[in-house]
């Protein structure tokens, strides 16, 4: 997919973390397990969190720093990734949190890769904030996760 300006990048970044909701619901009503449905659930609940506070940054940001114009990023097609994503029903704890990493791996990187391309510092900066802070949260949630292991 290429991108034309940040404010369509961002949209599409937070699209995708409601695609991978979408997927988390799927796979949870797909999951034996209920441990394995509790963590699908946390993981839903989390990407719309991220998806929302990435909406309300859009919302908020200046004009200026959305119409910042990107030439030729591509990336995949993640929506369909997400669609085409299949776990058995005896899929593992362990088995979601691979999934999730990757797929998070994936938006965070293209968010490295934007700002790593990005011709004025402050928006370069900004972005590297938004890589940093989605990396705390993703180590936070890995921890939740295990801490889920020992209740």
């Amino acid at each position: 997919m290429r991108f034309q300006q940040l404010s369509e990048l961002l949209s599409y970044v937070a699209t995708c973390r409601v695609e991978m909701a979408k997927l988390y619901s799927r796979l949870q009503t797909e999951a034996d397990s209920t441990r394995v449905k509790m963590m699908l659930e946390y993981f839903q609940q989390h990407q719309r969190g991220v998806s929302e506070k990435l909406e309300n940054y859009i919302d908020s940001a200046p004009k200026k720093v959305l119409d910042t114009w990107y030439k030729d990023i591509i990336f995949e097609d993640f929506i369909k990734r997400c669609h085409d994503t299949v776990l058995t029903a005896n899929m593992s704890e362990e088995d979601i949190l691979d999934l999730h990493l990757k797929l998070d791996n994936l938006l965070i990187d293209l968010l490295q890769v934007i700002a790593e391309h990005s011709s004025s510092v402050d928006i370069a900066g900004t972005l590297n904030e938004l890589v940093r802070v989605e990396r705390i949260q993703q180590q936070r949630l890995v921890h939740s996760s295990i801490r889920m292991d020992d209740i």
